[in-house]
């Protein structure tokens, strides 16, 4: 009888501290704030605009391309809740590093955020950002990488072939260097918007060639006078919208519980561009026999924005 109560009281203590045990390896699992997100999103499907958002052909001797991107970076990100508000007067949630080193204020290169395709360039906790309804995003678009295709006279059978740009769209922008595809372009200086390097490989034999493109278009809008766009910078101006696609502005009540993910849709509809002087359509940047057939670059800019907010 002895034994029969001394396993039982034993049976119990096992049982007592195997549900303790249990209930001290479940913990409550934290969670995690819900957030403001950015990504990016390349469409050359997209509308193509003007600097004031009006749908905008090529030029009769101009030809353009829609890049396939590789990587972004942004520098700046506004948001405002109205149409009065001049630069700076809304809610900034970002701006990338900059630096002196070349003289003037520059974007550091070294610094930026080179993302892709529905990659993450920005984030912040929701709890940080003033409630508020907000209808306009603006983002100040730095650096863009992509392919494009090329002619070369010197490639067999039709003569195109594929190459990759990296070009600076930033009001300014610090380079100490950078790599273009797989080549690397030393600079230690500023260099102003519209900077680009092309790099490309003919026969095993890799080439490359920077230049200056004398504009780049910076979509706008918003006709307010009080929201203009400062001379010289990459300031993308678009309203928000909603999942559906209509124009809806972002509201922030304080009190969301989940992640908010705007994607911003950037036309790449023909945003490369350049003047034709070849006549058959197609970008070329070297012609060692005919100088004069050679094509010169014109536009890099990206051509519209929408935010689209979930």
């Amino acid at each position: 009888m002895k034994k029969i109560l001394l396993l039982t009281a034993l049976s119990a203590l096992v049982f007592a501290s195997c549900k303790k045990k249990d209930k001290d390896e479940d913990p409550v699992q934290p969670q995690t704030a819900p957030r403001l997100i950015f990504k990016f999103k390349f469409d050359s499907t997209q509308v193509r605009l003007n600097n004031f958002g009006q749908p905008a052909a090529l030029p009769s001797d101009h030809r353009g391309q829609s890049p396939k991107f590789n990587k972004m970076s942004g520098h700046y990100i506004e948001m405002t809740s109205n149409d009065h508000t001049a630069v700076g007067g809304g809610v900034v949630l970002y701006r990338a590093p900059e630096v002196t080193t070349g003289g003037a204020t520059a974007i550091d290169f070294n610094q930026s955020v080179r993302v892709g395709q529905d990659q993450e360039f920005f984030s912040v906790p929701l709890s940080s950002v003033a409630a508020g309804t907000y209808k306009w995003l603006r983002v100040s678009l730095a650096y863009q990488n992509y392919d494009i295709t090329y002619k070369n006279s010197l490639i067999p059978g039709n003569g195109l072939g594929t190459g990759t740009i990296a070009s600076f769209i930033g009001f300014k922008t610090y380079i100490t260097n950078y790599t273009i595809k797989t080549q690397v372009e030393t600079i230690n200086a500023n260099r102003l918007q519209g900077y680009w390097g092309f790099e490309t490989t003919v026969f095993g034999t890799t080439y490359k060639t920077t230049g200056q493109a004398p504009a780049t278009t910076v979509v706008n809008p918003n006709p307010d006078p009080n929201a203009a766009i400062p001379p010289g910078s990459c300031l993308v101006t678009a309203q928000f919208v909603a999942a559906n696609g209509s124009n809806s502005p972002l509201i922030i009540t304080g009190n969301e519980t989940k992640d908010i993910t705007v994607t911003v849709s950037l036309s790449t509809n023909k945003s490369f561009e350049w003047v034709e002087h070849g006549g058959d359509n197609y970008y070329e940047p070297v012609n060692a026999s005919n100088p004069s057939v050679q094509d010169t670059v014109v536009d890099m800019g990206i051509r519209g924005m929408i935010p689209k907010w979930e």
